[in-house]
């Protein structure tokens, strides 16, 4: 595999080396190894056609002994638009290495979202909504993804649609409290709820 600098990835783990040497091919297997993804270029390989989309870049400053210092911090969201995600930010003194940092981490911080038709008000059978409620967290925002019917859209704004989106979500209905307009918690709070609807349990 090339990289952008013209270079050859030489994999420096374990999973990066059953990806490079063909053992997995996918990312529900690279999923399921229960190895950790480490290198941006493993979902490089397995999912070429990955979107990433710039949630927010902010200017942050911190006063040290020998001044301000400034840096840039991005926050970056990454989709197949169909059940798989990451979500990051990342800081530089630049905006673009800031940027390219955040994306890195974001694949990195793939994960899969379980879709399904969970409304009472569809029952299509087709994998378009979350298949249950559920409810994430992040600093003080807070917010409910609830199964919709098949037609409704997203209801929600801002980055909470931008990452319900690049995951596939297609209909949802959303109730979100707490500071939305601090874009980093209200995408990680809808990030901790897609999460959700892989390790929560239902009752049979």
């Amino acid at each position: 595999m090339k990289l952008d600098d013209g270079g050859e990835w030489i994999p420096k783990t374990r999973l990066g080396w059953l990806v490079q040497e063909g053992e997995i091919t996918s990312i529900e297997a690279a999923l399921a190894s229960g190895l950790s993804i480490k290198e941006a270029e493993i979902i490089d390989t397995l999912m070429p056609d990955l979107q990433d989309e710039v949630l927010d870049v902010n200017m942050v400053q911190r006063m040290t002994d020998s001044g301000r210092r400034v840096k840039f911090r991005a926050t970056v969201a990454v989709g197949n638009g169909g059940g798989y995600m990451g979500l990051a930010e990342g800081k530089d003194v630049q905006v673009g290495p800031a940027i390219k940092k955040a994306i890195d981490m974001a694949k990195r911080n793939i994960i899969q979202v379980k879709m399904g038709c969970g409304s009472w008000e569809c029952g299509c059978g087709l994998a378009h909504t979350v298949p249950f409620e559920v409810k994430g967290k992040a600093g003080s925002v807070t917010i409910v993804l609830k199964p919709a019917p098949r037609g409704l859209g997203i209801a929600s704004g801002g980055a909470a649609k931008k990452v319900l989106e690049l995951a596939g979500i297609k209909d949802v209905w959303t109730r979100s409290e707490g500071d939305t307009r601090t874009t980093i918690n209200f995408a990680k709070a809808t990030y901790n709820a897609l999460k959700r609807t892989i390790t929560m349990r239902t009752i049979k």
